[in-house]
């Protein structure tokens, strides 16, 4: 039997058709694609992989998927359902641009959107069709959009999906830090599939004896937002990137179909080959933008800067404009305020004690942390509005504000 020695999980078993999957060459590419993106700049270990990561998800998703079996709790759906499931925890991923989110922030396809053509046809849809079922890559790409009837919607795409609690903990170890403890054997053992009272069918919930199990869910996330992810020397590096692939497509050098086809270093050695620029060696020497302001959005309440993360025209036209204010460049300037609203989000049926079923919504629930609440408040916490630039200059907050408005 097949095994992969994994540092996070020990062995991690894959046989029949999910080797098979694994070692298509769309698959194998995210061997090449960091997880973190940029974030090696800063945690040297942070050189692991999205391949890595997806079979973890995938090795959680068998994991649960035997739990929910031994309880009786699949005999009602169609026999391929764990299959598919599995498949998708393990496809999920295969249509992420190099260096992994950062390129969905200038207004390319969603990585999703760009895995359809690769799940619902070529090699891989001929394996899930013979092996799995014929429907198997619709099927499997509606459970990666959220878009399933699937009961086990919740498990690919959710406030509780398996995705998420294998890169906390994957991306904590790997970056050396303390803060993606989860507890991850309560947790899937709460899984449960429940009818939703408000949905009127089945899907995935949690009992409530493990909402402890959830508070530390959303800590670790909070945790690893406010430290990794959106640490201030990863956002610069990827502001850069952004900036320079942006500048590559427009003047033509790259096309943004391409994207998808390269891996971290193809993608850096084609910018050198065709867009040779000053942010690509920048990066590539590690010398970063600098912290010329920075802000928690918790105090920016009533301004609407949503349009930085949503609108890549005005926010080119802002970055250059604030160039030119200080004496810079256009590129010397980069804004960044990250969006990812349900970064904290938890929406999702409680089995209660006396077999009730509850969702838990922002008004919370009695006898626990309204965790819906203190998401809200952990997200504007973790989110900073950022000015980079190329030189060590210091921008005031209502220059940039007013700057932003204009």
């Amino acid at each position: 039997m097949p095994f992969i020695r994994d540092p996070l999980w020990n062995n991690i078993r894959i046989d029949g058709p999910f080797l098979r999957l694994a070692d298509t060459p769309v698959v194998q590419r995210l061997r090449y694609v960091r997880q973190l993106g940029l974030a090696h700049l800063v945690y040297p270990g942070a050189t692991h992989s999205r391949f890595e990561h997806a079979l973890g998800a995938f090795h959680l998703a068998n994991r649960t998927l035997a739990r929910l079996d031994d309880a009786g709790m699949l005999d009602r759906m169609a026999p391929d359902e764990p299959e598919v499931v599995a498949a998708a925890a393990l496809l999920h991923d295969i249509g992420h641009y190099p260096f992994s989110h950062a390129l969905e922030e200038i207004g390319v396809l969603h990585h999703e959107a760009v895995a359809e053509p690769m799940i619902t046809g070529g090699v891989v849809a001929d394996i899930l069709r013979n092996e799995i079922a014929d429907d198997a890559p619709e099927r499997i790409y509606a459970l990666m959009r959220g878009e399933s009837d699937s009961p086990l919607q919740g498990l690919i795409s959710g406030s509780l999906d398996l995705d998420k609690t294998d890169y906390l903990k994957r991306d904590a170890l790997m970056c050396g830090v303390p803060y993606g403890e989860i507890d991850v054997d309560r947790l899937l053992h709460a899984l449960v599939v429940v009818v939703d009272p408000h949905l009127g069918h089945a899907t995935i919930g949690v009992l409530e004896k493990a909402l402890s199990a959830l508070e530390s869910l959303l800590f670790a996330k909070y945790q690893m937002y406010r430290n990794v992810y959106w640490h201030h020397a990863v956002r610069s590096p990827t502001a850069m990137y952004k900036r320079m692939v942006d500048d590559a497509l427009r003047a033509g050098a790259l096309d943004a179909s391409e994207l998808v086809a390269h891996t971290d270093e193809g993608l850096l050695h084609a910018m050198r080959e065709r867009a040779p620029s000053a942010l690509l060696e920048a990066i590539l020497s590690r010398r970063l933008y600098k912290r010329a302001m920075e802000c928690p959005a918790a105090e920016l309440d009533g301004v609407d800067l949503e349009w930085i993360a949503e609108d890549r025209e005005r926010s080119r036209r802002a970055e250059d404009a604030m160039a030119a204010h200080v004496g810079l460049r256009p590129g010397e300037v980069l804004i960044d305020y990250p969006q990812k609203e349900q970064m904290l989000g938890l929406d999702i049926p409680v089995l209660t004690r006396d077999g009730r079923v509850e969702r838990l919504t922002s008004d919370g629930m009695a006898g626990a942390i309204n965790l819906p609440m203190l998401a809200d408040q952990l997200y504007r916490s973790a989110r900073w509005l950022r000015v980079f630039t190329a030189e060590r200059v210091a921008i005031p907050k209502d220059e940039v504000l007013r700057l932003l408005e204009d």
